[in-house]
């Protein structure tokens, strides 16, 4: 779990965090959305240490992160996962070397140990027999299980996701969705993901966290979503064809 409590933030005098208070579960898929320029990223990069917020706290299952050694925050960060918005696989790498990365960077795993782990993670997110592909020869979604298998493969307590399914059609992001929801079941891990996609909202948000103007408009799950009157989240939602659909099924008693 993943406590974050009265965060704020700010760059040259602009207040970017106000104050944000948000828990994200173990074993669940949590999500932030928001529009453009409502804090997603900057909440995401304090939450991983790139940034140091100016008062409050983030607290990794009990630990607090700015409380932390040089020495507990590395090892911290072996214990994080990260999916990137654009996949940010090495073009001279193949795919098995793509994956395998992690492995050699921060375990002590000879070679077969870690070919052995890059085979059964592949096998995981359905990519068998690609191993020896190029980035550059697989499909954007092939690639973008790449990247899900690479964030994983050390078997990571905290999994990070910047707009998984950025530039990907609505069948392959479902692939992906579940994938992601599948793996953190699977490996109990907290996993925060920043979208703007509602249909993975209302698909894997099993906890969510609305963000405007650098505060938390609303928090809840893709179940409560469709049940809010708060007309901040509805403004931001009710685009989707998808969120109109749904309340307009629950209106009429589907």
């Amino acid at each position: 779990m993943i406590q974050v409590n009265d965060l704020r933030k700010s760059f040259n005098g602009e207040d970017i965090l106000k104050g944000i208070t948000a828990t994200f579960h173990k074993g669940k898929t949590n999500m932030i959305i928001g529009a453009s320029g409502s804090g997603k990223s900057v909440f995401l990069k304090n939450m991983l240490g790139l940034f140091v917020p100016d008062d409050g706290e983030i607290i990794y299952e009990g630990e607090t992160l700015n409380e932390m050694d040089i020495a507990r925050k590395s090892n911290l960060r072996k214990e994080m996962g990260m999916l990137f918005q654009h996949s940010a696989l090495f073009d001279s790498l193949s795919v098995e070397e793509n994956i395998m990365f992690p492995l050699r960077m921060f375990t002590k795993m000879n070679l077969n140990e870690r070919l052995d782990r890059a085979n059964e993670i592949l096998n995981r997110v359905n990519l068998v027999n690609l191993n020896k592909k190029m980035p550059s020869e697989i499909s954007g979604g092939q690639q973008k299980r790449v990247a899900l298998a690479r964030a994983v493969v050390n078997r990571p307590r905290f999994l990070f996701c910047d707009e998984p399914n950025s530039g990907l059609d609505p069948n392959t992001a479902t692939v992906i969705d579940n994938l992601i929801q599948e793996i953190t079941h699977e490996s109990n891990i907290t996993t925060v993901i920043i979208s703007h996609d509602m249909n993975s909202v209302m698909e894997i948000g099993e906890t969510i966290v609305f963000l405007k103007e650098g505060k938390l408009a609303w928090k809840g799950t893709n179940k409560e979503i469709f049940k809010t009157d708060n007309e901040v989240v509805t403004d931001f939602v009710y685009s989707s064809n998808l969120f109109k659909k749904v309340r307009i099924a629950q209106n009429e008693g589907f």
